[in-house]
């Protein structure tokens, strides 16, 4: 096992020149929630490259370790348990319909590799880098953490010159944006192979099956799901045995759950505008959007960086320091309150915006846009305003050959009828100013609902901040 600590030596073996699955060519690792994974030796090449060893340094639920102090795991223990599910699926396929299906070790390796390899173009604080610090910095470009991925592994291939089959290497990287651009019409043979790490065609992956485990166990909350043992592949397609339809409806919910309790959580939400209006304030200095064009920095770029502004005495990060020293001693941005769109609202809303909320003032306040942030909290289970078990096939029985799609009303009536919530939230940079928000956030509900629509008013306590000048 030696020779696996020496970069050199691993480079010396070629993808193929060994043993499908050769334990002396194995490493063991032991995971806190898989138990003991065997990492073969091309996917062990991979890990411990610098590269994806820097995803330690990622954390998989961004800044919610602020508010549920367990949840520190990194994208490195996910993406070790996503290869992990993804070999335990494709072999579960193999054991039942391997003659059927013509698995072969190729399919088995690309598959797992694939899981192993899917997160490595995430940037720092999990989506928030996506999805609220680029839109803010170069609006209107058009990037993900999946398409990064692609670049990512192509510059790690070159970098370490690692002999790897080039048809398996464009298999790996379609099967890593399957979720994101959906089932793909070029893909026609073992079509299934391609839903099982990121699933365009229901949702229903190993991704999921690992990061739900996973954060609902570091945040101190419980799940288990045992959806792998069902699995059959019929018409080209993964399908799940009838009788755990409520299972699976129970796999969306408890992510809708997480959405809601932990990553949209008010105030880790809070911290996250303070740590992007941080990074807006030190991009110059940093040139931190620069680098998700050139992958030789983007690695680099991860979770330390708010460290270094901290730390730092250069005067052009003062703005960005003061930010960051507030949420270290827990003087956050203000959370005034929240509503959920009304049911029959949400076909045609539009998301609120500062500018709604200042409209809406009183005549003696004093509000300006830049200081009152809204944030719009989409929470579905996976498939918007639909229904995600009408996108999954099932199959009656092991000894049936045909294709389900089974409705709600024949398994249950205690199942929702509506599958989105929109929730409005309102926050304030300015603690002095909860009370005027928290009105004018009311005058706005009453303006478009004709009514109020929170489910209490805000708290007196809250209205009664003083802002302390730092």
């Amino acid at each position: 096992m030696g020779d696996y600590h020496n970069g050199n030596a691993l480079l010396r073996y070629n993808s193929g020149d060994a043993p499908f699955e050769d334990r002396r060519f194995s490493k063991l690792i032991h995971d806190n929630v898989h138990g003991n994974i065997h990492l073969d030796r091309v996917p062990f090449l991979f890990l411990y490259l610098n590269l994806l060893f820097s995803l330690r340094d990622l954390k998989q639920l961004g800044l919610t370790y602020m508010v549920y102090p367990g949840a520190v795991h990194s994208r490195f223990e996910h993406s070790l348990g996503v290869y992990w599910l993804a070999s335990d699926a494709v072999r579960r396929l193999k054991t039942y319909q391997g003659l059927e299906l013509g698995i072969e070790s190729f399919d088995i390796q690309t598959v797992k590799l694939a899981g192993l390899l899917h997160d490595v173009g995430h940037g720092p604080f999990s989506h928030m880098f996506e999805r609220e610090f680029l839109p803010r910095v170069r609006g209107g470009i058009k990037w993900s953490h999946e398409d990064m991925s692609l670049k990512m592994i192509d510059y790690i291939v070159d970098e370490h010159s690692i002999d790897i089959d080039s048809n398996k290497l464009k298999k790996v990287k379609e099967m890593i944006v399957a979720s994101k651009e959906g089932k793909s019409e070029s893909l026609k043979e073992k079509q299934f192979l391609y839903d099982i790490v990121a699933n365009g065609r229901n949702g229903i992956d190993v991704d999921k099956f690992d990061y739900i485990e996973r954060d609902t166990r570091a945040c101190g909350l419980g799940c288990n799901f045992q959806l792998m043992e069902t699995m059959r592949v019929i018409d080209n397609e993964i399908c799940y045995r009838a009788k755990e339809y409520l299972t699976i409806h129970k796999l969306f919910s408890t992510r809708a759950d997480l959405h809601r309790t932990v990553y949209m959580h008010p105030k880790v939400k809070a911290i996250e505008l303070m740590v992007v209006d941080a990074l807006i304030k030190a991009n110059e200095h940093f040139q931190i959007a620069a680098q998700i064009d050139e992958p030789a920095q983007y690695w680099m770029l991860d979770d330390t960086i708010v460290k270094r502004i901290e730390t730092s005495t250069h005067q052009d990060l003062e703005e960005s320091r003061n930010l960051i020293r507030r949420i270290r001693r827990r003087d956050i941005y203000q959370y005034c309150n929240e509503f959920a769109v009304p049911k029959e609202n949400l076909e045609h809303f539009k998301n609120v915006t500062a500018q709604d909320i200042i409209c809406s003032q009183n005549s003696d306040a004093h509000l300006n846009e830049e200081d009152v942030i809204v944030t719009n909290v989409k929470i579905d289970l996976a498939s918007g305003k639909n229904n995600p078990l009408e996108r999954i096939s099932f199959f009656q029985d092991y000894d049936s050959f045909e294709k389900l799609r089974l409705k709600d009303g024949c398994i249950s009536h205690l199942l929702p009828v509506c599958y989105q919530d929109m929730i409005v939230r309102v926050y304030t940079r300015k603690p002095e100013l909860v009370e005027a928000v928290s009105k004018a956030f009311e005058n706005f509900q009453i303006k478009t609902y004709g009514k109020k629509t929170q489910v209490h008013a805000t708290p007196e306590k809250k209205k009664c901040l003083k802002y302390k000048e730092k």
